[in-house]
């Protein structure tokens, strides 16, 4: 038993239990691997079709409505630096996108990336969480089209009689026509293929943008006109302090989610090390000036305490003498929620067919039309879902749901940043555990089994027959390492005798005399190689260890922060414990980072030539604290929809995902590296 704790080889197995295979982790390009074999999505986008992606995905009907909530209650005037500050917290995430979308251009988006940097158990959940997202979120931007598409006819009450809200009687059930309708023409696109659905995405962004365009530009005209009177209201620029700007920003924080679903279309860029980064963060770029630039004339030309929170843009045209740009502002909201339904709708089946390509789900998901090179199934599954929550269900209940997938993957992402930086994985090779296994000998030679003779308790020496053997490591007590290394320790000590050898009177007296000598050399150190490489490998695995352990302490740390300034109802002393707790291993584990060197082995993870994340560790520190601290101040009712959802998940992958993983299937070669 002695032996077998001091031998405990990485052990890889084809059929691993437990907890390896919650760990475990794949290529980076899961393609490259395969050498080009399987289901490939077409290349055919470019910076500009990413960029009406990423700007069609993220401004939705939000600012639409959410400004007049946001000024009244919370920021006031202050609204627009309520923006750039939750601005520059999206571009934190963004950074982090950036760099792992150019380093891993593969479909999945944060599932992908959680699968190759944390492991397969945290990447299902993702996966699994973002099916409900964009599901629900699809459902939701759908429902609320037909109200604003009711503007044209008078009231949604008088749209055509197909389109009409209806109550089932007895049941009590409100369905949409409409906005079925609409997620299903919205799939019929997304079939025809992604150049389709990025052209189609482009027409409804530039309806967009001309109509926000028009608001800031009339509104300036107002403004001047007027003398912009909201901004000489009792209170000054911040009439709520700056608490009231902070949480103001919190609360538009998430108009910014959707530039994410760019990174989910990596696989189908042509040049994904140049053109994702920039259509990120051309995307937030342009969403961010907007949402400032129209928040900054609607509360200057309409004092906050007046404002609609319903129809801000509206009612502000309305009370300056311009109804007639009502219907300018409806167009805009219809585009809007339009070119949401399908951002919401195109990352889910690359999801599902990431997920399934890696044995997680059927592989019908993985199935490409031919003619068009697109998840076909994925496709309509997705469509079909959100068509039937859309024409069902009141999703207003489900939408907070929505936030919990985004924000947990922008937290993961922040994550693998930090561990593609300190600790990144190998391409060759999953994650893998030590493990105790049984070690096979072999017998030593008929000259090492002889009994010795008893001498003084000097050095032993092994004899010439045994220096090959690696059963001389085993027995005396050093660790179980290659035949190269057997002979490295060999040459460290003498070699005229050994306790499993035979020795001669004489060759004791030399023995004697030779040991007791000052020929430093002979004594043989274990734990202190001789050799630089192996030096240099055990530092850099306490390095790595380091690493690992500080970005644990970061993630700990952050949790426990973010509880101690959401939980008011506890008392104070018991808030700065815990917060005091989450502190002393947020800024040990930062320490450590700052302090320790980024591994040389980030040059060779996944492509080399993207774009590269600044400031490390900071950036990507402060985006997880960002995000961490969003999720902790979900509503608990949230917590609780999602916990059932995940809990479901977790079924999914014990039943099926865990045993189909094409991981589980593959046979690993061993690596140390892990």
């Amino acid at each position: 038993m002695a032996d077998l704790a001091m031998n405990m080889p990485i052990f890889r197995s084809e059929r691993a239990l437990g907890f390896q295979k919650l760990i475990r982790r794949k290529h980076s390009n899961p393609q490259q691997q395969r050498g080009g074999k399987g289901p490939q999505l077409a290349k055919h986008l470019k910076v500009p079709q990413l960029v009406t992606i990423g700007v069609g995905s993220t401004i939705g009907a939000g600012v639409y409505v959410l400004i007049g909530t946001v000024a009244r209650d919370r920021a006031g005037p202050s609204l627009s630096a309520s923006f750039l500050i939750a601005g520059i917290a999206a571009a934190l995430s963004a950074f982090c996108y950036a760099e792992l979308a150019s380093r891993c251009p593969s479909a999945g988006s944060a599932y992908h990336y959680a699968y190759t940097c944390v492991g397969e158990g945290i990447a299902w959940l993702i996966g699994w969480a973002l099916i409900l997202e964009y599901t629900v979120g699809g459902a939701a931007v759908a429902r609320g089209i037909s109200p604003n598409l009711g503007t044209f006819f008078g009231g949604a009450d008088n749209l055509p009689a197909i389109f009409v809200r209806r109550t089932i009687p007895g049941v009590g059930i409100v369905v949409d026509p409409c906005a079925a309708l609409l997620v299903l023409i919205v799939t019929v696109f997304l079939c025809r293929g992604i150049k389709e659905s990025a052209m189609v995405q482009s027409v409804m962004t530039l309806l967009n943008l001309s109509v926000l365009v028009f608001v800031i530009v009339t509104g300036v005209y107002v403004g001047y006109k007027t003398g912009w009177e909201g901004y000489k209201q009792p209170g000054g620029f911040l009439p709520f302090g700056i608490n009231g700007m902070l949480g103001g920003a919190a609360t538009v924080f998430f108009s910014y989610i959707g530039f994410d679903t760019v990174a989910s279309t990596a696989e189908e860029v042509k040049r994904p090390q140049r053109d994702l980064p920039f259509g990120i963060g051309l995307s937030l770029f342009i969403c961010s000036s907007l949402y400032m630039a129209v928040s900054a004339v609607i509360v200057g030309i309409v004092p906050y305490q007046s404002m609609d929170p319903d129809t801000p843009m509206s009612s502000a045209f309305a009370d300056n003498h311009l109804q007639w740009a009502m219907y300018i502002v409806a167009a805009g909201a219809v585009a809007a929620l339009s070119t949401t339904l399908l951002g919401s709708l195109l990352p889910q089946p690359r999801i599902l067919m990431a997920m399934s390509r890696d044995g997680l789900l059927p592989p019908l998901f993985s199935i490409l039309n031919p003619a068009t090179s697109i998840p076909i199934y994925s496709t309509v599954a997705t469509g079909a879902a959100a068509a039937m929550l859309a024409f069902t269900m009141d999703v207003n209940q489900l939408s907070g749901m929505v936030s919990v997938g985004t924000l947990f993957a922008f937290t993961i992402v922040g994550i693998a940043v930090l561990i593609v930086r300190y600790v990144p994985p190998s391409d060759r090779t999953i994650l893998a555990i030590p493990v105790p296994v049984p070690v096979t000998l072999p017998p030593l030679p008929p000259a090492a089994v002889q009994k010795p003779r008893i001498v003084p308790p000097v050095l032993p020496v092994v004899s010439e027959d045994v220096k090959q053997s690696p059963a001389f490591l085993v027995q005396s007590g050093a660790t179980l390492q290659t035949r190269t290394n057997c002979q490295d320790v060999s040459k460290s000590v003498s070699s005229t005798g050994s306790k499993y050898g035979t020795m001669a009177p004489k060759q004791e007296k030399e023995q004697q005399s030779h040991s007791l000598g000052s020929q430093k050399e002979t004594v043989y150190t274990p734990l202190l190689p001789k050799d630089p490489a192996e030096w240099d490998k055990i530092q850099d695995e306490t390095r790595r260890s380091a690493a690992a352990l500080g970005i644990f302490c970061i993630c700990v740390g952050a949790l426990l922060i973010s509880f101690s300034t959401s939980l008011t109802f506890i008392p104070s002393w018991l808030r700065w414990t815990v917060g005091t707790l989450g502190g002393i291993p947020l800024g040990g584990g930062t320490f450590i980072l700052l302090l320790i060197p980024q591994d040389e082995a980030r040059h060779n993870f996944g492509q080399s030539g993207g774009f590269l994340c600044p400031f490390i560790p900071i950036l990507p520190i402060i985006s997880i604290m960002v995000n961490v601290y969003l999720l902790v101040n979900l509503e608990s009712l949230t917590w609780i929809r999602v916990s059932i959802w995940l809990a479901l998940g977790t079924l999914v992958y014990f039943f099926y995902g865990m045993n189909h993983s094409l991981l589980g299937q593959e046979p690993q070669t061993q690596d140390s590296e892990h």
